[in-house]
């Protein structure tokens, strides 16, 4: 998962639970209102302002559903319409309409509870329906802008979070197609050398590489495939490469049968295998041995590639830190501060290169 990428917050998971916490707290307020100004019937209060809330809240919900949809066959593009979004114009009349009839199922709703006989707005004299009709209406004005504003902050927010995740994926995508060619023109560079010294070796180092560049081009389109793919493609690659080197080659690698299916970045360990053999075993004269593994440690994914080659203290010609800082590019792209990598020289009595690679799982 992308660090850029934030994850749902808790009222977009769970939005009717949202949307009721916030009614209710309205139904509060109005309660504790009505409690100051009455100074009486503190909980039978807070019932009728609870249930009025509540019929008020989706009342107008259910009208303003029926509205967009309306809406949206005449104008089925819109993505104000397709949330459910009519607009302030029809809003207003779903508020009025909605107060109204919500007041009066809520005063029935709680009258019912309490036993009461229920007095709607217009079971009283006309100062009564201007003033409880003004005030519910006030009321669901202000807690229906309320919502709109809070569900436009979090749709910004949504928008802000894709947009970052598209050019997080597009910067992906680019570190990655640098990596892929940095790879093949090496290998074209050995095989251009192997034409000369040995064409037969030659002609079947290029076959391996078709058959490399066919499975991996694959591979590499994807943000993420099993562990067990990536040990394949470094397989392929280490296969072109015994061809140049021969015996002065050895390789092993360790996957574990329960990492298999881990989900890794494609390609993240190439670039670390080339440095290895560029800088730490064809520089040595007998050669030596590659060793690519992976394991739990501390919770997190650990890939080590480790040569007993030269080391890090020789003098190396055309380094230019290319492979790793890519590495580290991507795992920062990708992870932020989730993953690591760390070059350090082998453990003794090895004489090479460490690098290690730890992923969130």
């Amino acid at each position: 998962m992308n660090p850029s990428v934030q994850a749902p917050s808790w009222h977009r998971s769970h939005p009717i639970a949202a949307q009721l916490i916030g009614v209710l707290g309205v139904g509060s307020v109005v309660g504790l209102l009505m409690y100051l100004v009455r100074g009486k019937h503190f909980w039978v209060g807070m019932l009728y302002a609870q249930s009025i809330s509540l019929c008020i809240a989706y009342s107008i919900g259910v009208l303003q559903f029926g509205v967009s949809r309306l809406l949206l066959r005449k104008d089925p593009d819109n993505p104000k319409l397709q949330h459910h979004w009519p607009g302030w114009s029809w809003m207003m009349g779903c508020v009025l309409i909605g107060s109204v009839v919500g007041h009066e199922l809520g005063t029935l709703l709680a009258a019912g509870l309490l036993g009461h006989q229920p007095r709607g707005l217009f079971s009283g004299d006309l100062r009564q329906l201007v003033l409880g009709g003004g005030f519910t209406l006030l009321v669901a004005l202000i807690a229906t802008y309320y919502f709109y504003s809070r569900e436009k902050l979090h749709a910004m927010e949504l928008e802000r979070t894709e947009v970052q995740r598209q050019a997080a994926e597009a910067q992906l995508l680019a570190l990655q197609t640098q990596i892929e060619p940095h790879m093949l023109f090496n290998t074209l560079a050995h095989l251009r050398v192997l034409i000369k010294l040995r064409p037969d070796d030659a002609q079947a180092m290029l076959d391996d590489l078709i058959a490399y560049l066919r499975a991996t081009l694959q591979a590499s389109r994807v943000p993420l495939h099993p562990l067990a793919t990536e040990f394949e493609r470094i397989q392929d690659y280490l296969r072109l490469m015994q061809r140049r080197m021969g015996d002065r080659l050895r390789v092993q690698l360790d996957l574990p049968d329960a990492l298999a299916t881990t989900p890794v970045p494609p390609l993240i360990l190439q670039p670390l295998v080339e440095n290895a053999i560029k800088h730490g075993l064809e520089p040595s004269k007998t050669g030596g041995q590659l060793r690519v593994s992976a394991r739990m440690q501390s919770g997190l994914l650990e890939l080590r590639v480790e040569d007993d080659g030269v080391g890090l203290g020789a003098p190396s010609k055309g380094g230019t830190q290319f492979g790793t800082q890519q590495v580290r590019e991507r795992l920062r792209t990708q992870y932020g501060d989730r993953a690591s990598f760390r070059l350090d020289p082998a453990p003794p009595p090895a004489s090479g290169c460490l690098a290690t690679l730890e992923l969130p799982l």
